[in-house]
């Protein structure tokens, strides 16, 4: 069958909760990415079922950060929903720019002109409400819209509150006045609390709060050299700090020289009823969208934006999926540490990121919202195309087998004479001739095992510290239950893409029962290195007691919702907010399944 006529099929069959999606041009594509998925087990495919009800849905439009060079090219080719809409917001700024809209986001060439912000703000404004159109094709409607910064003017067009003729003059006329505030100003973002920047802004004149991202990051706006003396100072506490690349300040005092002027030519914008809700980052609620005229747009540039706080608000009105429509995903960590701490398991998905910005890559994207629940009509991508329904296999059903192994290959480390290790990392297990111990072996791969990708250091895949010392107690565990006892980390395993071997060797006990052990992995040139050693040890010695004796038991009168031993006296808890935004900041990353 044609892969239209077995896409359009599947895609018509019952969505089960368990659900990845495939993506390729023809047979053989689709057989590689199948074969792919066969490799793997089912809570590889599928970490977390589908939910039917996975909440509102929020299109999400960043203000400026996310655009690059060509960012519009791949995508503009291959979708006509797209490029229909590309092509209407030129025509609809063409009457206020000097600059070719569709060269600007689609050759690379044009990279400098992207430095300008009376070019790229308008570039951005159509490249996210072309995206927006896209996501529409697809079936996934906005039951709410809202935006950071000058992303609000392109929520409002998408929401129906300005006309696309409208849209663009705001966006093009203002961003015209922004560029005469060019080298007076600047901005930087700061991974603090705001409560804590604005008490350290207390002692910097010139300086203001101008955005509010996330319970970590805040913007700060104002004039240049007190942006430079703050930077140092945070720079000498070590406060996490980055210059943004612009030489003005929006969010700040400085924008009220272009209060009349703004008034002036954005007079002619006539705001409407929207037909679908939006959030003001200016006000942090709803608005009624008539109120959006040139006053508004003014406002919009000239208070902070309080994106954190809206976002909270949406999420306890219901909002569970938010989709950030924009050419890089610049707000997702945003909205995930502003979330997250709320419960609820959002939904947070992009659009496409630097760099991959082809058909292929958008539907990478709306396959993670559909895995997720959100409901994707896949017949746009057959657009154009003859499709019909064909006779494919049913669903497998699942089985287990009952049945003696025949003792083949297929039966793993029995084969190979070892006996089984009965453990995730550890396959097999062998006592070694001449009295030299045991010999624990397995392999570790993130492809196996993709919780080990939540943790990285400096974007290198890690196995944790922790990992390794349970590897050893669970071989302690198998020779008669014998602990850690002591355990030096030598050098840490990286992941790549390869699956690495591992091999974990327990030398015979001495006199005492205390036995040596060192866990080595294959270093990608043929060789082993060693990664960690120690020594296992009777359990009683290890935990320092009785081996009949237990666990040590709390006081009779203890309170049974305090913690026994710990804190000592005298210690301060420390306030845990942000905290693994903090350790991402340097180098550390603890995806979800790290978060405790």
């Amino acid at each position: 069958h044609h892969p239209t006529h077995i896409a359009h099929t599947l895609t018509t069959r019952t969505q089960h909760p368990h659900r990845t999606t495939l993506i390729g041009h023809n047979h053989t594509q689709l057989t590689t990415a199948l074969n792919h998925l066969t490799t793997k087990q089912p809570d590889q495919i599928s970490p977390r079922p589908a939910r039917s009800r996975p909440g509102r849905v929020a299109f999400v439009f960043p203000g400026q950060g996310s655009q690059w060079p060509g960012m519009a090219a791949g995508i503009l080719e291959a979708s006509p929903v797209f490029a229909e809409q590309l092509e209407r917001c030129a025509e609809a700024l063409a009457p206020h720019t000097d600059w070719n809209l569709l060269e600007a986001v689609t050759d690379p060439a044009q990279a400098p002109a992207l430095d300008r912000v009376d070019v790229v703000q308008p570039a951005l404004f159509a490249v996210m409400v072309s995206l927006a159109a896209l996501w529409r094709s697809y079936g996934v409607e906005p039951d709410a819209v809202v935006g950071h910064s000058q992303g609000e003017i392109a929520a409002a067009c998408v929401a129906g509150a300005l006309s696309l003729q409208d849209a663009a003059r705001v966006v093009a006329l203002r961003s015209q006045e922004i560029a005469t505030l060019g080298g007076t100003g600047g901005m930087l973002s700061v991974a603090r609390p705001v409560a804590e920047v604005h008490a350290m802004l207390a002692a910097a004149p010139g300086l203001s709060v101008a955005a509010v991202n996330s319970p970590t990051s805040v913007l700060v706006s104002g004039d240049s050299a007190a942006l430079d003396a703050f930077h140092e100072d945070c720079v000498a506490e070590d406060v996490w700090v980055r210059r943004i690349p612009v030489d003005y300040a929006s969010h700040s005092p400085h924008i009220e020289s272009l209060r009349d002027r703004l008034r002036t030519v954005l007079g002619p914008v006539r705001p409407r009823a929207a037909s679908v809700a939006f959030h003001s980052t200016v006000a942090a609620e709803q608005l009624d969208t008539t109120a959006l005229d040139a006053e508004y747009w003014y406002s919009n540039l000239r208070n902070p934006v309080l994106f954190e706080e809206t976002v909270r608000a949406m999420a306890g009105q219901g909002y569970g999926v938010f989709i950030e429509v924009s050419p890089h995903t610049v707000l997702t960590t945003a909205l995930t540490q502003s979330l997250e701490p709320l419960g609820g398991d959002p939904v947070i998905a992009g659009s496409l990121t630097r760099d991959h910005g082809r058909l292929e890559d958008f539907l990478t994207s709306a396959g993670e919202a559909w895995e997720a629940g959100v409901p994707v009509d896949w017949s746009a991508s057959s657009a154009g195309r003859p499709t019909r329904r064909v006779e494919l296999p049913g669903y497998a059903f699942t089985r287990q087998r009952f049945w003696a192994g025949s003792g083949g290959d297929g039966d793993g480390p029995r084969a190979a004479g070892m006996k089984s290790a009965r453990h995730p990392l550890l396959t097999g297990q062998l006592p070694l001739a001449g009295g030299k111990g045991r010999l624990f072996t397995g392999r570790v791969s993130p492809e196996e095992l993709p919780w080990l990708a939540d943790h990285t250091v400096f974007e290198e895949v890690v196995v944790p510290g922790t990992a390794v010392v349970e590897l050893v107690a669970s071989a302690g565990d198998r020779l008669g239950g014998a602990a850690v006892e002591e355990l030096t980390l030598e050098a840490p395993l990286l992941l790549r893409d390869e699956a690495v071997g591992l091999q974990l060797h327990v030398q015979e006990p001495d006199a005492e029962g205390r036995a040596a052990f060192t866990v080595h992995a294959e270093d990608g040139a043929g060789g082993w290195a060693q990664h960690a050693s120690g020594v296992l040890g009777p359990r009683a010695a290890a935990r320092g007691g009785d081996p009949a004796a237990g666990p040590p038991r709390p006081p009779q009168d203890a309170d049974p919702s305090e913690p026994q031993g710990d804190p000592p006296a005298g210690a301060v808890p420390l306030a845990l907010d942000g905290l693994y935004g903090r350790l991402a900041e340097r180098g550390m990353g603890y995806g979800r399944t790290f978060r405790g």
